[in-house]
């Protein structure tokens, strides 16, 4: 028996609408369906009554809920309400390419170093130095056409182009190779603004390559916190990550400042700071040389050598080419050079540095020391920075990777065996007395004090610090064998290569009083 259909009675004026086809099974269609159909009303088979949003009912469509239709009309509402943005060319860089570039309107032309800019007396007026033109009793102020004196030798076209250019639009990109050159033009045509981007530009982009130059320029145009910038890498930077490129740059002064700061990050001890001295110097009197640094000490000590057989018995800092580099050695602290046996052999043979800077510290170390031994002392009991900074001891360690360390560094310490630990996130001093074998002699007194400050650093590859602590200046008085930890650190410091630097005070300094003041002379 072949299946049943049926046809679905449709309203008046629908009559070209197709037929339904039967639904499921073959199943027919009830009879009464054109009349319910007239009213909105359809029916599929299986379907339930569903009304939707325009009052009808559906049994073809069973999801069309009375919510599910709501919510759509609110989406659509909402989408009609919603602001659509859409990236126009924008009034800067209209302005900018329309009078700037195209010189439109232009009421004013500026001329320098051979250009002509086509430019505007309303825009030129944010700068202060044609603002005090335009508005003063200057000739300039009813002229045309002005031609610019350029005195600045770093100031070039383009430097010029970009400052003109400023004036026409909100940012303005810099790159670091021109900086300097844009700096000096912006400060020439008293630019605040451009001079502060040049500045912020300045000390993002600090490096091997750019620190001397940006702190000379930071020293000429005036933006002390980019010299301070550069002061502060090259601290961090000279011994950590030394350059024969750098020490090339490194003027007299400025190493004289590195030199005799208490904040220079040492690698290892104050013999390694003269030896870094004495490179630098050596590329400083040849600066063709082109060797890598590696090879630099060897042909620094053979260059010095020759120099000292034909100078016999003439420390090389009292010659004509020695006596400029004299003020930076002054600021070695020689004390802890002469305190380690190796290291006093070097510095006798070089024979850079005068004999009498060396007696009269042989001199200061052997008193110092029959006060410790004879004189019951036991070390700094207070903190005395002025002290601590013009004459502690500078070491320093670098940690490649994370695990466990121990080190001493090298030197009579008047008795005091200083071991240095790092474990587990933990820095820890002893004072060891008769644990661990020493090379030295080692006090036996029951307390001993040093006063101490501890930085810890971590650098990118651009010299740049990425995380650091210190401790500040502090006194650590701990009993024979005794150890302490002197530094917890979290997580943020753990980025290795880790530098870890110290500063330290063994033995206080002698107070003066009447007996050890020197006799006066008559007549004085």
């Amino acid at each position: 028996m072949g299946s049943l259909s049926s046809r679905v009675l449709r309203p008046a004026g629908r009559a070209d609408e197709p037929e339904p086809t039967p639904g499921p099974g073959g199943a027919a269609r009830r009879s009464d369906a054109g009349e319910d159909a007239a009213h909105g009303f359809c029916y599929c088979p299986g379907g339930r009554k569903r009304k939707r949003s325009s009052g009808a009912f559906c049994y073809c469509h069973p999801d069309s809920e009375t919510d599910e239709d709501e919510d759509e009309g609110d989406e659509q509402q909402r989408l009609l309400n919603t602001p659509r943005r859409k990236k126009l060319k924008s009034t800067s860089k209209y302005i900018y390419q329309t009078l700037f570039l195209n010189g439109e309107n232009s009421d004013i032309k500026i001329c320098a170093l051979g250009e002509e800019w086509s430019l505007h007396k309303i825009y030129l007026c944010q700068s202060g130095y044609f603002s005090s033109m335009f508005s003063g009793s200057w000739k300039e102020s009813s002229m045309n056409i002005i031609e610019l004196e350029i005195p600045d030798q770093n100031i070039d076209i383009e430097a010029l182009q970009v400052a003109f250019g400023s004036l026409y639009r909100d940012d303005v990109l810099i790159k670091p190779s021109r900086v300097v050159a844009i700096l000096a033009a912006a400060c020439m045509l008293q630019l605040d603004g451009l001079i502060q981007q040049c500045g912020e530009t300045m000390k993002e982009t600090i490096n091997v390559k750019t620190v001397c130059g940006y702190y000379t320029s930071a020293g000429t145009y005036g933006l002390d916190s980019v010299k301070k910038k550069c002061l502060e890498w090259l601290l961090n930077n000279l011994m950590t990550h030394q350059s024969v490129e750098l020490f090339k740059e490194l003027s007299i002064n400025v190493m004289k400042q590195l030199i005799g700061s208490s904040n220079l990050f040492v690698m290892q001890v104050e013999m390694d700071v003269y030896t870094a001295l004495k490179k630098w110097m050596f590329l400083q009197l040849v600066p063709s040389w082109n060797g890598s640094l590696k090879q630099l000490l060897t042909e620094t000590d053979v260059w010095f050598s020759k120099w000292k057989k034909d100078f016999e018995g003439t420390a090389f800092l009292e010659t004509e080419q020695g006596k400029p580099f004299a003020s930076v050695f002054r600021h070695l602290r020689l004390q802890y050079i002469i305190s380690d046996l190796a290291s006093a052999r070097i510095i006798e043979q070089d024979s850079l540095v005068p004999s009498e800077w060396l007696s009269s510290v042989y001199k200061q170390q052997w008193l110092a020391m029959l006060r410790a031994e004879q004189d019951s002392e036991v070390g700094p009991q207070e903190i005395n920075k002025e002290e601590l900074e013009g004459n502690s001891m500078r070491c320093g360690r670098k940690l490649a990777k994370d695990g466990e360390y121990c080190w001493r560094w090298t030197g009579f310490n008047f008795g005091f065996d200083l071991l240095v630990t790092y474990t587990n996130r933990y820095i820890i001093f002893k004072r060891n007395t008769l644990n661990q074998p020493c090379s030295g002699s080692v006090s036996l007194q029951p307390r001993r004090s040093i006063a101490f400050r501890l930085r810890l650093a971590s650098f990118d590859s651009s010299g740049k610090l990425i995380c650091s602590r210190a401790t500040g200046y502090q006194i650590l008085t701990l009993e024979k064998d005794q150890e302490q930890v002197v530094m917890n650190l979290d997580s943020r410091l753990l980025v290795f290569p880790l530098y870890i630097c110290c500063n330290f005070l063994y033995i206080s300094p002698e107070k003066r009083t009447e007996s050890n003041r020197h006799p006066e002379h008559p007549g004085n």
